[in-house]
């Protein structure tokens, strides 16, 4: 019998200088991926807003906005005028249709539209320790809704991924350094200009960020070490003290966490006034997210004695990415969320969307899309929970800043 030569074996054996090879390689390969993809765009653009959609925004009449952008009193932005006749319309810019929302809705406007004064912003954390959880795109959407109600908002981005820093127009891997996160502040307290002197505008109107890098990942080590080597450090106080001066800028300031429980996180957490955590109804998810609470109950018992009055305005858990199909676990593992978070299980419900998974619109959020996109009525179904999300969201802390009548 002829003998039959066996296989050589694969040598499965990985060095770390192997490791730092190959991800040159996939940094080259995930680059020229990326100019693919964002070829056709290769810088994001705020949507246009029709009559009607700034009509729903400022809760008015599509012939009462008409009307008032016609005046000619220099009061309103008029918009430019399309079509003839019976079809005609006019078209609004980002910065006008949040100009009419800050002016003419009866959404209560903070100080901030008019100028300095004691008001403080909200921070405001999205959490997940499980990743595909849609954390970081509710956390944009979050941020663009609020916008949408006339408010200022800043994102800092507090991932590594920098996914954040994507969605908001930046090319995170060439365009952000280091030194333009958060990451100088945590190595020193006293960094000229603070957190504020890295803010960044973006692409929307009234959403600025704090964009993120791969070497956030040096805070984990700096911060325990700092606590090893000076009595009394508060790890978990940094972030919560640098971004103290930015509640007087910002309505809002959202913090994008990793779906980890690090040292940075941990610092968000702290520094945060309410905390939201998308899910998706899956068994591992929700299971995922129970484990949250008892990872940060176990972490926080070290310093619970030095933040006793720590309160969070709310908790919030968002079922996002809800597939409705008969063969969907989503019936079940909602009755177990209802069963374990009962009022912190938001009433909102985002749906599963196989548009937004399409390559032409990987780096947009919903609220990217304008209404003469081919995608637009699609996505209305899954636009509509989060604006109505973003204002259940609003109205809690408008209560808070509404003057006592």
């Amino acid at each position: 019998m002829a003998n039959v030569s066996q296989p050589m074996p694969i040598d499965r054996t990985v060095t770390l200088e192997e490791i730092s090879d190959f991800a040159d390689v996939v940094t080259d390969y995930a680059t020229e991926l990326r100019d693919q993809i964002i070829a056709p765009r290769p810088r994001k653009e705020a949507p246009v807003f029709t009559t009607g959609e700034v009509a729903e925004l400022c809760g008015l009449t599509r012939q009462q906005v008409q009307y008032l952008a016609t005046k000619g009193d220099g009061v309103l932005p008029e918009g430019q005028s399309t079509g003839t006749g019976r079809s005609r319309s006019r078209l609004f810019t980002l910065v006008e249709a949040r100009n009419w929302v800050q002016k003419v809705s009866d959404i209560y406007q903070t100080p901030l539209v008019v100028g300095p004064s004691d008001f403080e912003g909200k921070v405001i954390v999205t959490s997940q320790l499980k990743g595909g959880s849609a954390k970081t795109t509710s956390a944009m959407c979050l941020a663009q809704g609020l916008s949408l109600r006339g408010r200022k908002v800043v994102v800092v981005d507090l991932d590594p991924q920098a996914s954040l820093s994507e969605l908001c127009g930046l090319y995170a891997e060439k365009e952000v350094f280091a030194d333009d996160t958060v990451l100088p502040y945590i190595y020193d307290q006293k960094v000229e200009g603070g957190l504020l002197a890295k803010v960044q505008k973006t692409y929307w109107d009234g959403l600025d960020i704090i964009p993120a890098h791969t070497e956030l990942v040096g805070a984990e080590y700096h911060l325990p070490a700092m606590q090893m080597k000076i009595p009394g450090f508060k790890f978990w106080q940094v972030l919560r003290d640098g971004l103290a001066p930015l509640r007087k800028h910002y309505d809002y300031i959202i913090l994008d966490t990793s779906p980890s429980l690090s040292y940075l996180n941990l610092n968000a957490l702290l520094a945060a006034d309410a905390m939201v955590m998308p899910m998706v109804p899956e068994n591992l998810d929700f299971f995922s997210s129970l484990s949250f609470w008892r990872l940060f109950s176990d972490v926080a018992k070290s310093f619970i004695k030095y933040e006793s009055n720590k309160k969070y305005d709310f908790v919030s858990v968002l079922l996002t990415r809800v597939n409705y199909s008969t063969t969907s676990a989503a019936p079940v593992v909602r009755t177990w969320a209802q069963g374990a978070y009962r009022h912190w299980l938001s009433q909102f419900e985002v749906p599963a969307s196989s548009v937004m998974s399409s390559g032409a619109l990987a780096f947009t959020t919903v609220f990217d899309i304008s209404s003469s996109h081919s995608q637009a009525k699609s996505l209305a179904r899954v636009r509509q929970p989060l604006v109505d999300y973003c204002r259940w969201v609003d109205d809690m802390f408008v209560q808070q800043w509404r003057p006592a009548q």
